[in-house]
């Protein structure tokens, strides 16, 4: 019987070279996704970046004291103590008052705003002695402020005052004069101002109304012991006098412990009564026997 030959196995065929290139193409793409993956797995996000960086840059916190510690609290800076303590009134203002200047005047060239809401209108000019030392400007604002009130002359409602310039035409005229100036001032309206032989107070003669610059700087020693302001005392003054120009006598105290009439005699004596710059108190005239 012949020998049986088995067949060989059949060689499988040769692929074509096109398809090693596609799985060499394959493997490669699924190589740079691993490789992509892997570094995706390993890089922070952008966010996760950028709170890194921001706590690279944050200051280090400091250690937590012990449980039950008592924090050390920090410095406060340091800052200046403040006073609380009230300012003192001005009584009365120091260094020499000259006692006489060149005897002319200048005059405040401001035309001020009607003071009153009824009445007659009397109009006003303020003048202050050359060679005084004082400025026309700061005299013309206290002289407002004293007829403005509250409490002033026009708080009646018959009465109404504006102060004018020099070229305007006033019925009266309201004078900051040295002592000597304003002992000769008013001298010659026939008002004797003089206390020790010094002119001391001030006058009102016709037409003019002079407040002595020895009063005006210093008030008077009684009012200065009572703790009297200086401005207040100014306030009194020029209500006082131009209370003469309105056709006002002098007034004496209703009584002890009472506010003292604006026609008192103030710089002279109070007389048990307290001091008080104005002719109206609360709405009201307020006055006193007539002397």
């Amino acid at each position: 019987m012949p020998t049986s030959v088995r067949p060989r196995a059949a060689r499988p065929a040769a692929r074509p070279a096109g398809r090693w290139r596609s799985a060499l193409v394959v493997c490669a793409f699924f190589a740079a996704a691993a490789v992509g993956i892997g570094v995706a797995l390993q890089l922070p996000s952008a966010e996760a970046l950028v709170e890194v960086g921001s706590a690279a840059r944050s200051p280090v916190p400091a250690s937590a004291p012990p449980s039950g510690a008592s924090p050390t609290p920090s410095p406060s800076p340091s800052t200046a103590p403040v006073s609380t303590a009230p300012v003192a009134p001005v009584l009365s203002l120091p260094g020499p008052v000259p006692s006489h200047g060149r005897g002319s005047f200048g005059y405040d060239d401001r035309t001020g705003g009607v003071l009153g809401r009824a009445g007659v209108l009397r109009r006003f000019r303020v003048a202050v002695e050359d060679g005084s030392g004082e400025d026309v400007h700061a005299f013309g604002d206290a002289v407002q402020r004293a007829l403005a009130g509250p409490g002033s002359w026009v708080d009646g409602g018959r009465l109404r005052l504006q102060r004018v310039g020099p070229g305007s035409a006033s019925d009266f005229t309201i004078y900051l004069a040295t002592r000597d100036t304003a002992g000769r001032l008013c001298g010659a309206g026939g008002i004797n101002i003089r206390v020790g032989g010094v002119p001391y107070t001030s006058c009102r003669v016709t037409g003019k109304v002079v407040i002595n610059l020895d009063r005006w700087r210093t008030s008077a020693p009684h009012l200065v012991a009572a703790k009297l302001p200086l401005d207040t005392y100014r306030l009194y003054v020029i209500n006082h006098e131009v209370g003469h120009q309105l056709g006002h006598h002098h007034e004496a105290c209703p009584g002890a412990g009472r506010p003292a009439p604006v026609m008192q005699q103030q710089t002279l004596f109070l007389n048990g009564c307290r001091p008080n710059p104005w002719p109206y108190l609360s709405g009201k005239r307020y006055t006193g026997p007539a002397v």
